[in-house]
C-alpha cells in the first residue's frame, strides 16, 4: 500500500479543494537529448507522488518529442501502486490519443481521465480550446468511445461561458480551462478582469453539469490568486514552471510548495 494513501486517504488534497497533477513532459523532453535513460520519468513521477501529488499527466505528441509510447504504459504500470492518485493522458483524439486509450484499456489500464486538446502536430504547445461549433459532431464518437473504456472526459477550453453547454452536451464530463491569458496578465491591470473571465465560465460550466480543470503557465506565483477567485476547480494539471522550479527546489519539495499554495488558496494551514 502507498504509505502516503496510508495516512491520508486523498493522497494530500486539501478537503474540498483542488488537486495537483504533475505533468511529466519536459522531465521526458530532458532525457531524450541524450541515449542514457536519465533523468527517469518513471522516477520523477515516483517522487512527485511520495511528496503529496495526486496525479500525473503526459501529453504524447505524435512526434514523441518528449513523452513516447513506452512513457505511457511505464507510467501506467506505477500508477497502480498509487490507487488514490489519477493518471491523466493529454492530446489530440484525432492523432495518437485514442489508440493509447485502447491499448491500456485492453490491459486493463486505462487512465482515470483523458483530456482532449486540440493541438497540431506541430504545435509548439497547446494555445486554444476546441471550437466545438465546428469539431462536436466529430469528438463526439470519441468521448463515448473514452467513456466505453471507463475513462472520464476533459475538453480543453477556453474561457467562454457561452460554449460551456455545448461542451456538455457534446458529452464531455469536465473542461479544462486553457490558463494563459490569466497567466499573461497576472500582475498587471488586466488581471481583475481575467479573474472575472474564468470565474463566469467557470460557474457556467457547473451550471451545465461540467467538473472544471485548469492549466498552462500556471505556477507558484499566479496559482494562490486563481484559486481564490475561480470557484470550484477540481484539478490543476503544471509541468513546465513546476519543473523549473524543480531544478532550483528539488521536485519533492516543489510539489510539497505547489501544495502549499493550494491549501492557502482554501485557508487550509499548510502540511509539514
Amino acid at each position: 500500500m502507498n504509505p502516503w494513501v496510508a495516512a491520508d486517504a486523498q493522497g494530500g488534497r486539501a478537503e474540498g479543494g483542488t488537486a495537483l497533477s504533475v505533468n511529466v513532459n519536459k522531465v521526458a523532453l530532458l532525457r531524450n537529448t541524450r541515449h542514457l535513460g536519465i533523468p527517469s520519468v518513471v522516477k520523477a513521477s515516483a517522487i512527485a507522488l511520495q511528496a503529496g501529488a495526486n496525479g500525473i499527466t503526459v501529453h504524447p505528441r505524435p512526434d514523441q518529442r518528449h513523452i513516447r509510447a513506452g512513457d505511457v504504459r511505464d507510467l501506467a504500470v506505477l500508477m497502480k501502486d498509487w490507487p488514490m492518485a489519477e493518471y491523466n493522458i493529454e492530446g489530440n483524439p484525432f492523432h495518437n490519443l485514442m489508440d493509447c486509450l485502447h491499448e491500456l484499456a485492453a490491459n486493463g489500464q486505462a487512465p482515470d481521465q483523458c483530456t482532449f486538446v486540440p493541438d497540431g502536430e506541430g504545435q509548439f504547445t497547446s494555445d486554444h480550446g476546441w471550437d466545438l461549433a465546428a469539431d462536436a459532431d466529430r469528438l463526439r464518437p470519441l468521448i463515448a468511445q473514452a467513456h466505453a473504456l471507463g475513462v472520464r472526459v476533459s475538453l480543453f477550453m477556453d474561457p467562454l461561458p457561452e460554449a460551456m453547454a455545448a461542451a456538455r452536451a457534446v458529452g464531455a464530463d469536465r473542461v479544462e480551462l486553457y490558463t494563459e491569458p490569466y497567466a499573461a496578465a497576472h500582475g498587471t491591470p488586466s488581471q481583475a478582469a481575467q479573474l472575472d473571465r474564468f470565474a463566469a465560465a467557470a460557474r457556467a460550466a457547473q451550471a451545465a453539469g461540467l467538473q472544471v480543470n485548469a492549466g498552462h503557465d500556471l505556477n507558484r506565483d499566479n496559482l494562490e490568486d486563481f484559486l481564490r477567485a475561480v470557484p470550484g476547480v477540481q484539478e490543476v494539471s503544471i509541468g513546465h514552471a513546476l519543473i523549473a522550479d524543480a531544478l532550483e527546489l528539488g521536485l519533492a519539495e516543489t510539489v510539497r510548495d505547489y501544495q502549499r499554495c493550494i491549501r492557502r488558496a482554501f485557508g487550509q494551514a499548510p502540511m509539514m
